[in-house]
C-alpha cells in the first residue's frame, strides 16, 4: 500500500541520530512510523512524543502524504541550569507515497499519547467483488468471483 520514495532516507535518519543533529525546516529529521492494514483501512502511526497537536501539519497532494511537526524547547524557569538534554528538538517530517487503492479523500487522524495515527480507507474499487455472468441463451445469471 505504500511505496518508498527515497532509498537513502534511512541512512540520513541513522546519521542524524548518531550526530545528535536536530531537524530544521530546510532539512527535517525523519520520524519513526509503523504502517499496516486493519480490515478495510490502512493505518499509519507516527511517533511524535512531546509535540503539541497544533504543531502538526498533515497534507495530501495527489498520492503523496506529508506529515510535518515541530518540537520546540520548553520554557525553563529563571535560574534553571540544564544538566542533560537528549530529547530531540526541531522539525520532523515524513513523506509517504500512497497507492492508488487508498481513498485519500477520507483520511482520519487522531493524536494520543504522542502518537499520530492516520486511518486511510481502502478504496471501493480495490476491494474484491463478485461479477455476475449470464449463461449464453437462457438468460439466467450466475455469480462468479470471491
Amino acid at each position: 500500500m505504500l511505496m518508498r520514495t527515497d532509498p537513502f532516507q534511512e541512512f540520513d535518519r541513522i546519521a542524524q541520530r548518531l550526530l545528535g543533529a536536530s531537524g530544521t525546516w530546510s532539512r527535517p529529521t525523519a520520524m519513526p512510523m509503523d504502517a499496516y492494514r486493519e480490515g478495510d483501512e490502512y493505518v499509519i502511526a507516527f511517533d511524535l512524543p512531546g509535540v503539541d497537536p497544533d504543531a502538526i501539519d498533515v497534507d495530501v497532494e495527489r498520492n503523496m502524504l506529508t506529515v510535518k511537526a515541530e518540537r520546540r524547547p520548553q520554557a525553563k524557569a529563571e535560574g534553571v541550569q540544564m544538566e542533560l538534554s537528549e530529547r530531540p528538538l526541531g522539525v520532523f517530517s515524513r513523506q509517504v507515497m500512497l497507492a492508488d487503492t487508498l481513498d485519500v479523500e477520507n483520511i482520519k487522524g487522531d493524536y494520543d499519547a504522542g502518537v499520530l495515527t492516520l486511518r486511510i480507507p481502502i478504496a471501493e474499487r480495490a476491494k474484491p467483488r463478485k461479477i455476475a455472468i449470464s449463461a449464453a441463451g437462457d438468460g439466467s445469471r450466475k455469480e462468479l468471483g470471491g
